[in-house]
């Protein structure tokens, strides 16, 4: 009699395990792809222009920078554009870089002078470290407002995280200070979308132990509503 209980305890517990369950681990969705796509696209654009705007519009190679500039404008405001068509809402850090693409990709193409757009990721970078460590120092950890509806965590945790994405926004803006002013502009191009989109993605997934230790766990009234 146990045997057979168990048994069919053993056969329910095997069906309810079906491929697809919540278990099992789940790739990305088909938004995360399109959300992807829509944050990377105008930096390859930015990059494949760049390195081949001459060939596409018959010009001298030494103008490619500012050819990559306008297309990489016109690449954010198409990607807020998609942005806002699929979810209604905007993102307050792509709003601002795409703010200050405009501003300093205006400024480069009006004025014919690269160092404007090279000097774009350091002031969006400061903006972002000065908004967050400003913020924690008067109490307030932004991370919390801005990201209060992706986790759920507890007051130490928003801290930490709000410290670490401060300070590691001033690492970006001096990383790029060093390469705009060291190297070519080809070299600072492809730093710009094959270095910093790695050095952001390995540092983002470090910061998941912060996310599981600090997680707050809802209730079952919560859960239920």
């Amino acid at each position: 009699m146990t045997n057979g209980v168990q048994k069919q305890d053993s056969e329910s517990s095997s069906a309810n395990s079906t491929p697809g369950s919540t278990d099992e681990p789940q790739g990305m969705s088909s938004k995360q792809w399109v959300r992807m796509g829509l944050e990377l696209g105008p930096l390859i654009v930015f990059f494949l222009m760049n390195s081949r705007a001459h060939v596409f519009f018959n010009s001298p190679p030494e103008e490619n920078i500012f050819y990559a500039t306008g297309c990489f404008m016109v690449a954010i405001i198409i990607s807020l554009i998609a942005t806002y068509t699929l979810h209604k809402t905007i993102p307050v850090m792509p709003l601002i870089t795409g703010a200050f693409v405009m501003v300093f990709g205006g400024l480069t193409i009006f004025l014919q002078d690269e160092q404007f757009i090279k000097l774009k990721p350091t002031m969006v970078n400061l903006i972002f470290a000065s908004s967050l460590l400003g913020g924690l120092a008067f109490g307030k950890p932004t991370m919390k407002y801005l990201f209060a509806n992706a986790f759920h965590l507890d007051e130490e945790g928003w801290r930490k995280m709000t410290l670490r994405w401060g300070l590691f926004f001033v690492f970006l803006a001096i990383v790029n200070e060093i390469v705009w002013r060291n190297f070519s502009t080809d070299f600072w191009v492809s730093f710009k979308v094959f270095g910093i989109m790695p050095i952001t993605a390995v540092f983002a997934m470090s910061q998941v132990r912060v996310i599981t230790n600090h997680q707050l766990v809802k209730s079952d009234d919560e859960t239920s509503t």
